[in-house]
């Protein structure tokens, strides 16, 4: 036996490289559409080629490889794809650093990780890999640009963004961490530029319905992230009448209309953008409008620098721009900081009541809630008080409550509830709730407000001021103005020719052969548009994508998107509930109204797993933790690093690293291991004469626990639990352990090797053949269990008396409760502890305990 031993070492270097091979070879992960076979679409959300996987970055990929195989053992003809997310700061910045061109560093690092993903053993049908910077699929991409451009869907604007000083390029709001840059962590600063947009907001009812609609396969923290970042509000929007010049009078109340004061026009000339003459807000407390006292906006509202521009208040403004600007959004979001503000130098007139009253630039507003201004109504709004007690600003009562008289002069703090109207004219006496339907009539009648819907969710920012991104499809031309690029020279094709210095905007604007061109319309001078797009429009579609990676009359093919899509599950981070999630949505239903897909939603189902924590901290390059793959591989094998990974802790939540749990690991494998290769030592373990019994096969106790093996694994991997998959495999080898090999039946040994087999595929690949089998065990289907064969004959009674646990039985499971309770006082242990004493009670706990009482 140690002869055969010594020839059957587990040798995970010499059996991982050859599995890997030979399903390359024999093309056993590609797959065709096939109506005759229910299909199963799992994804991981694409990688960007960084150049390294680490421990953290697997943990996502045999997540979802576990599910990969599982499926194909039950029959189900699953896609399985893997491409990379290629665009993006990283690779232009090792472009400066090192003097490589970001296309050369980047497919460098695909062929690298590549490699990584293929020694982990990944199931992967690489036939349908691409990466997102190759003008072959951002082609299809400038394409839906186009088709959006037409809709009015993608239109320029200048407005104020958020630009990060450090990467140099303008961020999405969903980009903006704490007033961060989620990628170099740089501060964020707001600037007035010119931006392309998506207009999302175009979507944001339907984003929000289908949330409870249409993705109850989501986790319920990621649904309410969404519900929370579309934000939608019912309420009444109102226009308050700009006066600016200070010192102007009074006008009447109620205004019919809003035509501006005879003087207003000679003291804005110049410093409004045109047509604005009144400050929109959105409220849900119209009934509070009587109280309003003085206007708020958020310091990133455009009117804000307009107003204060040419007045003794602009550079006070401007300062407290800049002041507000360092709060992160966290902190602004929670309120959780001093209010402050600074006055603009203008006034407006409350419609209502014809008072005028002063607008200030404050730092509780954000922009990203309704139109970025705030009625203030200091009396029944606790900012607003504590702004208003700050800077002396009048506090009117107009909410009355039941249980006490509020007075404005004794008021320490707002009162927010429900009351009886006052000092609101006409709508004296009215309950608070039925004046905000009166009122918001009223302002509708007047044509100075009216009921409205506003959502917290704003339009996708786009344009990036970077040159490793798809260029957008626009040309500037003198006569014609903005013009799209005609479909038929698509795609516009990022230049090679350019010079990275990290200063400066884009490189792209400092290419004068890519700049200057010809107008699609007019054949004249004209100018391409040098800011290229956001890298999440890459990851918005890449999906619909991999169904037909190949096809070349557009950017998919329907008849492969009816049969693969949607995407059944979908794996990755928590960290894009409200970026990249909400965006693929968007999209999808952009492409559905765009006549290229039939879909409303692109997710099915959806796992955000947890990260991998090492030294305290979430494993990363920034912070130095990194365990490398290749590392873990070359040191323990594909498998146990596979194991490890799912064992440590369920997919959803974090998992701290440690080399204990990992040379864990390698030793299960390898009884797993010795054990089979001792059962191959004995005697009878070749199959067995077809239609006769092998060993054990009729041996109930091991029928019984490999069915309950079978049910317990299956299970556990339709819920994701595998860690506890993993581990009802281990209680199983250990009970074939305490069996013994020579007494273990044929079906025992392959359902231990093929439900092992989607956790540690090359090692259940190797066992599958040396015990007979010819094909791969991906050819094998997954054992079902007997429902009958898992049924208890006997069942444990724990005996206890007077409360204290003495001993316990095995009794058949038709035993009634008088035989029970007969055997229990029986019990060597039980009886002398019950010898000689009064037995008052006994209590029964059908099939858990019998209690003495004595």
């Amino acid at each position: 036996m140690e002869n055969f031993m010594t020839e059957r070492r587990y040798e995970a270097q010499d059996i991982e490289p050859k599995w890997q091979a030979r399903w390359e070879k024999d093309h056993l992960f590609k797959v065709a559409e096939d109506p005759k076979k229910k299909k199963f679409y799992l994804l991981e959300m694409l990688p960007y080629p960084s150049g390294l996987i680490h421990m953290g970055h697997v943990r996502n990929y045999v997540i979802g490889d576990v599910a990969a195989r599982y499926k194909m053992a039950q029959g189900f003809n699953v896609l399985h794809p893997m491409g990379w997310d290629a665009f993006g700061l990283p690779a232009e910045n090792a472009a400066i650093e090192r003097g490589i061109q970001p296309a050369k560093w980047t497919y460098n690092n695909i062929d690298y990780m590549r490699s990584q993903l293929k020694k982990l053993g990944i199931s992967y049908d690489w036939d349908r890999e691409f990466a997102t910077c190759d003008p072959s699929y951002y082609r299809w991409e400038q394409l839906i640009f186009l088709k959006m451009y037409e809709r009015g869907l993608a239109y320029k604007k200048t407005s104020l963004v958020n630009w990060c000083p450090g990467c140099q390029t303008v961020l999405a709001n969903e980009q903006v961490e704490n007033g961060f840059c989620w990628r170099c962590s740089s501060q964020v600063k707001q600037e007035m530029m010119s931006q392309w947009f998506f207009k999302i907001t175009e979507y944001a009812e339907e984003l929000l319905n289908d949330i409870d609609d249409k993705l109850e396969g989501w986790p319920e923290r990621v649904r309410i992230m969404q519900r929370e970042w579309i934000g939608k509000s019912k309420g009444s929007s109102i226009k308050f009448p700009l006066l600016c010049k200070e010192g102007e009078g009074e006008v009447d109340t109620a205004l019919p209309h809003l035509n501006p004061p005879p003087a207003y026009a000679k003291a804005t000339a110049g410093r409004l953008t045109k047509g604005r003459n009144y400050i929109e807000i959105f409220t849900t407390r119209p009934d509070t409008l009587f109280g309003a006292t003085f206007m708020s906006l958020a310091c990133e509202h455009p009117m804000v620098r307009e107003l204060a521009k040419g007045t003794e208040h602009e550079k006070a403004v401007q300062k407290f721009i800049e002041r507000t600007a360092k709060i992160d959004r966290a902190t602004r979001l929670a309120g959780t900081y001093d209010k402050d503000g600074v006055f603009v130098g203008a006034h407006c007139i409350n419609p209502v009541t014809g008072s005028k009253i002063p607008v200030y630039a404050a730092n509780f507003v954000l922009m990203e809630y309704g139109t970025g201004a705030v009625m203030a109504v200091p009396a029944h709004d606790q900012r607003d008080f504590e702004f208003a007690k700050k800077y002396n600003l009048p506090i009117k009562v107009v909410i009355q409550p039941k249980e006490h008289h509020l007075d404005s002069k004794t008021m320490t703090q707002a009162y927010e509830g429900e009351g009886t109207l006052v000092n609101s004219g006409a709508f004296d006496g009215l309950w608070s709730v039925d004046a905000i339907e009166k009122i918001t009539a009223h302002l509708n009648k007047k044509g100075i407000g009216g009921p409205t819907v506003s959502f917290k969710l704003k339009d996708w920012c786009l344009s990036r001021q970077r040159y490793w991104g798809a260029p957008i499809p626009i040309i500037y031309c003198e006569k014609c103005g903005t013009v799209p690029v005609s479909e038929k020279d698509l795609p516009v094709v990022l230049p090679q020719d350019v010079e990275f210095t990290g200063k400066g905007g884009s490189p792209l604007a400092k290419v004068e052969s890519f700049i200057n061109v010809k107008c699609p319309n007019c054949n004249g001078k004209a100018r391409r548009e040098t800011d290229t797009m956001d890298t999440f429009v890459e990851s918005s579609w890449y999906m619909f994508r991999y169904a037909s990676p190949h096809f070349e009359k557009g950017p998919v093919d329907k008849k492969a998107i009816d049969y693969w899509l949607p995407v059944d599950q979908y794996i990755g981070g928590i960290e894009h509930a409200v970026g990249h999630l909400i965006y693929c949505r968007f999209f999808t239903k952009v492409m559905r109204d765009l006549e290229m897909i039939a879909l409303d939603e692109p997710v099915l189902n959806l796992m955000t797993q947890g990260m991998v924590i090492k030294d305290g901290s979430k494993m990363s390059k920034s912070k130095g933790n990194i365990v490398t793959c290749d590392d873990m591989v070359k040191k323990y094998g594909a498998d146990t690093v596979r194991l490890f990974s799912l064992f440590a802790a369920p997919p959803e939540k974090d998992l701290d690293w440690n080399d204990q749990g990992i040379e864990g690991m390698h030793r299960f494998l390898l009884r797993v291991w010795r054990f089979v290769m001792n059962w191959l030592e004995t005697p009878q373990s070749s199959p067995s004469p077809q239609g006769g019994e092998g060993r054990g096969e009729g041996e109930p106790a091991l029928q019984r626990m490999t069915h309950k093996a079978i049910k317990k694994v299956t299970e556990d991997i339709e819920r994701y639990h595998f860690n506890t998959a993993i581990a009802a495999i281990m209680e199983f080898v250990n009970y074939l352990y305490q069996t013994g090999a020579e007494a273990v039946s044929r079906q025992a040994i392959e359902t231990l090797i093929i439900i092992l087999s989607p956790f540690a595929p090359h090692v259940a690949e190797e066992l599958c053949g040396l015990t007979g089998k010819t094909t791969s065990i991906l050819k094998q289907s997954w054992p079902v269990f007997d429902p009958q064969l898992i049924v208890e004959d006997t069942m444990q009674i724990v005996i206890q008396v007077n409360g204290k646990l003495r001993d316990q039985i095995t009794i058949p499971v038709d035993a009634n409760e008088d035989e029970i309770k007969s055997k229990a006082q029986g019990a060597e242990k039980v009886v002398q502890h019950i010898e000689g004493r009064q037995i008052k009670k006994i209590i029964y706990v059908p099939k858990k305990l019998v209690n003495i009482v004595v």
